[in-house]
């Protein structure tokens, strides 16, 4: 197979796996999509489910935010870790929203990227599930898959990224990130990697790394 053909293996049978591609984070609206993955940076989308709706009970809004300390923020999303630093990214990006947006996320990726607490990863989420506007947001689930599926060298995200955006085509970016995550978490997980299970990788990927494994 070539690398095309490849990538439109992929992108048909995850589209036969995984047709419906709901965000995993629980929202309402881009705000509170913005703060969910915000929290769920080193946090399972599982244990930010759990947390945001006691905070979106006290704040859903940014004007609603700002009324509260961080120190009140801080308690609620403790159990997500990093709490110190995410209470005071939620707090004083909420304060900019209202002085810079009216209250409204920014729809363009550099001015999300100048929020505070809010990386590339989560700009490109948001601007993809919120507004329609193709991105490929690159998480340790598909920087993992790419590599073992032979499309990228696996140095760091940024190549993933570009390597995902080359190969893929843009129309099908937004709902391919969320087929990946779903794939990797169901099929090619980081540990207890089971091969047979993971047959697309079998079937495309690296085959030094396929053969070692076949052979352990």
């Amino acid at each position: 197979m070539t690398k095309a053909e490849k990538a439109q293996y992929v992108i048909d049978e995850l589209e036969r796996l995984y047709p419906e591609t709901p965000v995993p984070l629980d929202h309402t609206d881009p705000y509170t999509l913005l703060i969910a993955v915000l929290l769920s940076a080193q946090c399972t989308d599982e244990r930010v489910n759990k947390i945001t709706p006691s905070l979106f009970k006290m704040a859903n809004n940014p004007f609603d935010m700002v009324k509260h300390s961080v120190e009140e923020i801080r308690a609620i999303i403790r159990p997500c870790g990093l709490s110190p630093s995410k209470s005071k990214a939620i707090h004083r990006l909420s304060e900019i929203l209202i002085e810079k947006y009216n209250g409204e996320v920014p729809q363009e990726l550099d001015l999300l990227e100048e929020l505070p607490g809010v990386g590339h990863k989560t700009a490109s989420v948001v601007v993809a599930q919120s507004f329609g506007i193709p991105a490929f947001p690159v998480d340790t689930h598909i920087h993992r898959l790419m590599y073992r599926w032979g499309f990228t060298n696996g140095k760091n995200v940024v190549q993933t990224e570009r390597d995902a955006k080359r190969l893929f085509p843009e129309d099908k970016w937004n709902k391919l990130h969320l087929q990946i995550i779903f794939y990797g978490r169901e099929y090619s997980p980081a540990r207890g990697w089971n091969i047979e299970k993971d047959y697309i990788s079998t079937k495309i990927g690296r085959k030094s790394e396929i053969n070692k494994l076949l052979k352990a």
